[in-house]
């Protein structure tokens, strides 16, 4: 049996999307990741722990008749060890708690809130359920990106909360966590900072949980979250099929990406690794 994975304070846990068509979202991922899905939520609270290999990956709601459009979003969950008072630290540093903390079952204590940039993001204080337990592998979660209207002063939000640093690396910044990639190498990926040295990884990169870069002209600021695919062409190909729309597609020096919209609306990026040759 594999170690379970944990996540520190600070550190990019979970991934969830919630859509009034639970069963329309469960199929579209089913065929285009082949994940399988463990139902825990109660009644009334329908939700779906996406599992591929058995190992849980992100999660699927079903929009309450609360939801104002119906239309979901991928959304980014921060692991933190007490919920209260991280609840406290955001309002004290200018962000805004919508909703909890409150319990989420038997798996763990949740939040709502929102960055001064009214972009949302979720604090999670992990009980049973740690957050993500593959990542990075095709089908799973990979990064998850804040595309602010502001960085500068996201960036001093999430450091005054959280204790990231960021890294200009000129198309954007790299988020850290410091002291993440040595939690990993003493856990889950003992060979992390062998691995990302030999592939010419920018320094730092053990610690990255994500990228923080200025929202496009008509883009709403959010958090934006990637999956790894190992063909970006062949998942595209599947989206189209299983009634999804490719937005865009870029190749940078290190990845094969496209912007992907679900079925029920809500977007996200498959991005293939392909790092630089000779």
């Amino acid at each position: 049996m594999s170690a379970i994975r944990t996540y520190p304070e600070g550190v990019t846990s979970w991934v969830d999307v919630v859509h009034r068509d639970l069963v329309g979202a469960r199929d579209f991922y089913a065929g285009l990741f082949g994940w399988t899905y463990l139902e825990v939520g109660g009644r009334g609270k329908e939700y779906l722990v996406a599992q591929l290999d058995g190992q849980d990956v992100a999660g699927l709601g079903r929009a309450g008749d609360e939801t104002v459009d119906g239309i979901g979003s991928w959304n980014t969950y921060v692991a933190v060890d007490d919920a209260d008072r991280v609840a406290a630290e955001v309002s004290a540093a200018g962000g805004r708690v919508v909703a909890g903390p409150t319990a989420a079952g038997e798996g763990g204590r949740l939040a709502l809130c929102e960055d001064p940039g009214d972009v949302p993001f979720r604090l999670w204080e992990a009980k049973n359920r740690r957050g993500a337990q593959l990542t990075n592998a095709p089908g799973t979660w990979n990064f998850s990106d804040l595309h602010a209207a502001d960085p500068a002063s996201a960036r001093d939000f999430y450091a005054s909360v959280f204790g990231w640093e960021t890294t200009d690396m000129g198309f954007g910044a790299m988020i850290r966590r410091p002291g993440y990639g040595d939690h990993l190498a003493a856990t889950v990926d003992p060979g992390i900072h062998e691995r990302q040295a030999s592939v010419g990884a920018p320094a730092g990169f053990a610690d990255a949980i994500g990228w923080l870069a200025t929202a496009e002209e008509g883009e709403e600021p959010s958090w934006h979250v990637t999956f790894a695919v190992a063909d970006r062409d062949t998942t595209a190909a599947a989206v189209e099929r299983l009634g999804g729309t490719i937005i865009a597609a870029k190749d940078t020096e290190w990845t094969r990406a496209a912007v992907v919209r679900d079925p029920q609306g809500a977007t996200f990026t498959a991005s293939q690794f392909a790092p630089p040759t000779g």
